[in-house]
């Protein structure tokens, strides 16, 4: 059966608070391919940032566990999905609105799915208590096309300067 898929690639590792950044960079320079502007992947990188952090701290509650990451790319859209076996969501509405946190004793700010849904197209929770909750997030990379008559203009507005 032939990948519907461009190409995906499948990650895993320890919920360990150290693993936040290796997460970060893996789906950077898988999303690399598509030529992100640099505001694209810093969203990208951000929003993976926000999952990964909810996993570790709410879903495992810093308790061991492994955080999965499915990333696919079909034509210009970047599909992850960032998932783990914790404790799930019991009120997933609740949990989106801003300033919601259920760990206030460890000054968190309550905005990671508000982030995650500022800097990606589309973002959706699917969570069950007791066996963990799986967030799949949409991005379209938008091609930049510029003419040469366009190039030229800034070239000679550089040498100009």
């Amino acid at each position: 059966m032939k990948n519907i898929f461009e190409n995906e690639m499948k990650l895993e590792f320890e919920s360990k608070s150290n693993n936040e950044a290796f997460a970060r960079i893996s789906v950077a320079a898988f999303v690399a391919s598509l030529d992100p502007t640099i505001e694209e992947i810093s969203d990208i990188k951000t929003a993976v940032s926000e999952a990964v952090t909810n996993s570790i701290v709410h879903g495992y509650e810093n308790q061991d566990g492994i955080v999965k990451i499915r990333c696919k790319i079909i034509g210009e859209l970047v599909i992850i999905e960032i998932s783990d076996n914790g404790k799930g969501i019991e009120n997933i509405e609740e949990a989106r609105k801003p300033l919601f946190t259920s760990k206030p004793d460890l000054e968190r700010s309550g905005m990671g799915f508000t982030i995650m849904e500022s800097f990606m197209d589309e973002i959706k929770i699917e969570s069950i208590v007791g066996m963990g909750t799986k967030v799949t997030m949409k991005k379209t990379i938008k091609k930049v096309d510029i003419s040469e008559e366009d190039i030229s203009k800034v070239l000679t507005k550089i040498t100009k300067n």
